[in-house]
């Protein structure tokens, strides 16, 4: 059994191992006066009650305000009025153009942040990269070294997997960020984030394509929901498509190091959503897209234990605000989210609006393939992200 006397020792020592790193560590207390810890605070939110720390050893944690001691709820009040995004990573400042990669391996001393893309069949990309050689040079000079080959950036990892439902997924991409294959809007994620985080970061894309909100897609939470227990061999179910997503993603951070070589640990620190092709056929889903959305959100959340995960959604490239469609419905839906005063959701959740963007052509048909119209999406995504993680 730990002596009074040593436990004392060890918070002094992880105190004074905290403060070496130039961080700013408290000591915690229990509501009921039987528990300390040591930790750093990383957001405190009035509205929700919500306290997120971070321990020594890089792991955080989030729980509500009721947890603690009257002397930490009245220092929170005092001092606590911190915006904390999904990463408990200091986050940089993007410069108007990004730099060429240096080349330089991540901090693996530091949680890998992971990114978590999910979608239908544009998140997982038909964008030629053929049709890039001759446009990136000017248009994403950061896509292309002084040999005027494709650059590589060795503090992102590039992951895609697959799986129709709940079926075994299978492994697409297993590589450091550069330009290979068939590109979705990670590339243009991958460099924006990688170029402002301090830490390792994993971009995780799992998704399928033909897929609906309203259905194959539907999050534990929704009316409709069937989940696991309702599917029979070879069967479908409401909510197939997700778990299937999410298995397949968890299946992926089970075996980190496979994925990220060297990585020992990591926090979901975000998502981003390109979506809504499917749903905008079926005026139910348009309806209900909305409602689906924000449960997409806090089951995500859930399922990877990110409560604090900011969320970026993108609408249809075709799609023109003021459209009465299918579309028009499912592009002021995720608007209507992204301005959303809810304690959960409030200054967390990012929103693109793609038409501008896009070079032309829908998104049934793949935007002709133009790589242009993903990257332009990816970019802005990732702008997006990093702007909800700054504040």
């Amino acid at each position: 059994m730990m002596t009074r006397n040593r436990a004392q020792l060890l918070l002094q020592l992880s105190a004074a191992f905290l403060l070496i790193l130039g961080v700013q560590a408290r000591t915690w207390t229990s509501a009921d006066g039987s528990k300390t810890f040591e930790g750093e605070l990383q957001s405190y939110d009035a509205a929700s009650g919500k306290v997120s720390v971070t321990f020594p050893n890089g792991k955080r944690m989030t729980f509500t305000l009721d947890k603690l001691s009257e002397d930490d709820i009245a220092w929170l009040k005092k001092n606590g009025d911190r915006s904390g995004g999904g990463s408990s990573t200091e986050i940089g400042e993007l410069p108007d153009e990004l730099p060429d990669p240096d080349g330089e391996e991540a901090d693996m001393s530091k949680p890998v942040q992971v990114y978590i893309l999910l979608g239908q069949s544009n998140m997982v990309g038909a964008g030629k990269t053929g049709d890039l050689q001759g446009i990136a040079e000017k248009k994403y000079p950061y896509l292309v070294d002084e040999a005027g080959g494709w650059t590589v950036r060795k503090d992102v990892r590039n992951v895609f997997v697959l799986c129709s439902g709940n079926a075994p997924a299978k492994d697409y991409k297993n590589e450091w960020m550069t330009i290979s294959g068939n590109i979705g809007p990670e590339i243009g994620i991958g460099h924006h984030v990688g170029h402002v985080t301090d830490a390792p970061v994993l971009i995780l894309k799992s998704c399928c394509g033909n897929r609906s909100l309203g259905y194959d897609l539907l999050p534990p939470g929704a009316a409709g929901y069937e989940g696991k227990d309702a599917a029979k061999k070879g069967g479908w179910y409401a909510g197939c498509q997700y778990d299937g997503d999410v298995a397949a993603a968890k299946k992926v951070l089970d075996n980190l190091d496979d994925y990220y070589p060297g990585a020992k640990d990591y926090e979901v620190a975000g998502f981003f959503w390109w979506q809504g092709d499917k749903d905008m056929r079926n005026a139910t889903h348009c309806e209900q897209y909305e409602e689906n959305l924000i449960l997409l959100i806090k089951a995500l959340r859930k399922d990877f234990d990110a409560p604090d995960a900011r969320f970026v959604t993108s609408s249809l490239g075709q799609t023109k605000k003021g459209s009465q469609g299918g579309d028009g419905k499912i592009l002021d839906a995720m608007e209507a989210v992204s301005k959303s005063d809810d304690p959960e959701l409030e200054d967390k959740v990012g929103f693109v609006y793609a038409h501008p963007l896009s070079k032309g052509g829908s998104s049934s048909g793949h935007y002709g393939g133009n790589p242009e119209t993903y990257m332009n999406v990816g970019e802005s995504m990732g702008k997006s992200m990093v702007e909800l993680l700054s504040k």
